[in-house]
């Protein structure tokens, strides 16, 4: 599934709440200490990651690509 997004990145912590994995931006980092979650093949634990056009991410066995919107 695309991610598709009209900046230049966005965060972690945004991508779960996009993808309703949580529900609020304080839910972040219990989240990702209790679940699995890769960017590009590396397990990631910070909530300000930034993500950009191109990444990969796997959230438990959901996988999203982020994609830069045309305009």
């Amino acid at each position: 599934m695309d991610i598709h997004i009209h900046t230049d990145y966005i965060t972690l912590g945004q991508v779960l709440k996009v993808t309703e994995a949580i529900q609020s931006g304080g839910e972040a980092k219990a989240y990702l200490h209790e679940h699995v979650v890769m960017v590009n093949g590396t397990q990631e634990t910070r909530r300000g990651r930034k993500l950009r056009d191109g990444d990969r991410l796997q959230i438990d066995e959901n996988v999203f690509h982020i994609r830069r919107a045309t305009p």
